[in-house]
């Protein structure tokens, strides 16, 4: 490890980009998600608004970057309500801690509060933030503010899948899984993202967030092979849609709705089997991630649920604060006791 770590800021995606080292971390198929590209961010600051403050730690090769965004005096995490999770990323080899406690402490000078979710810690994520921040001076409350169901497939096939899934959705399927025509395809069709725009609009979904986001989202993981749209058809009419992300191993599960008029026809399950046996048996994924939120139809398909946490963290010596720290505190005992 160098002696001097720098830490920089970023308001330009453009300006990330020109540090080839970051430009490898931060593009595909070296990143770990879709989330930890800086295609994704570019989205967020087209198509929602947001200005970036990418904060980036450098020592030598090394590289830990951190998507954030300021709002008023605080910053909080680049992302929306697509994103699964946020996490810094690194460099392979690099001293994450290190990097992160001269992140943490340079932070200092930029806001009095950061507040970072959804954050995962199967990996120890939240964890490695937390004791570094505490180590930079930082008062750091951590909680959990969402859940994750996720399948890991295990080597399993799809039929063997099947077999441990409830009798219920078993039966629902054998009963009225010819009902609907399904397909499912890889590149991005506009007739086909028009379909599933009218079937949400029909849906109990409530609306978009950012349809721009999330079709040009599509449209480049359509480009890269790696999209997953499929729709159910009932009597020649769209009826159901799921939009789906395949990569690194694992299937995300982005979007899903079906008309409330087809609800009788069960569409949305029928698609489900169609794409995780898809998924399972043709793209040999080791995970499914359904992403976050206890929707209880979620239960009948994953089989582990994951928390995504919270942090908060204040500068303490800042007397702006200390209402703000008084208020976490109570809450933090509040759900302990």
């Amino acid at each position: 490890m160098c002696a001097v770590i720098v830490v920089n800021y970023h308001d330009d995606l453009n300006e990330v980009q020109r540090d080839p080292a970051l430009a490898a971390l931060l593009a595909a198929p070296l990143a770990r998600a879709p989330f930890d590209r800086i295609a994704w961010w570019q989205g967020l600051v087209s198509h929602c608004g947001m200005l970036p403050l990418i904060a980036v730690a450098r020592d030598g090769d090394q590289r830990c970057a951190l998507p954030l965004l300021r709002q008023a005096r605080d910053v909080v995490a680049l992302a929306n309500w697509y994103n699964f999770t946020v996490t810094p990323i690194f460099t392979a080899g690099a001293d994450r801690h290190q990097l992160l406690v001269a992140m943490a402490g340079d932070l200092a000078g930029q806001t009095p509060c950061i507040v970072l979710a959804p954050l995962p810690d199967e990996l120890g994520e939240t964890s490695l933030i937390e004791t570094a921040f505490r180590a930079a001076g930082w008062a750091v409350w951590r909680d959990q503010c969402d859940i994750n169901h996720v399948l890991h497939v295990r080597g399993r096939s799809f039929g063997e899948y099947m077999a441990s899934r409830p009798g219920q959705l078993r039966t629902t399927l054998k009963r009225k899984g010819g009902k609907v025509a399904v397909t499912i395809e890889t590149a991005f069709n506009p007739q086909s993202w028009a379909a599933y725009e009218t079937i949400y609009a029909q849906s109990w979904k409530p609306e978009e967030g950012s349809p721009a986001f999330l079709r040009s989202f599509a449209e480049a993981e359509g480009a890269a092979g790696r999209l997953r749209l499929a729709l159910a058809h009932a009597d020649g009419e769209p009826v159901s849609a799921q939009f789906w992300t395949v990569e690194g191993g694992t299937a995300y599960i982005h979007k899903l709705a079906h008309t409330e008029a087809s609800k009788p026809l069960s569409p949305g399950t029928t698609l489900s089997a169609a794409l995780f046996e898809r998924v399972v048996d043709t793209d040999r994924v080791e995970t499914v991630d359904f992403g976050t939120g206890d929707n209880p139809y979620k239960r009948d398909w994953m089989e582990e649920v994951r928390p995504r946490y919270r942090l908060t963290m204040f500068r303490p010596g800042w007397p702006g604060n200390w209402p703000r720290m008084a208020k976490a505190s109570l809450r933090h005992w509040a759900r302990r006791g």
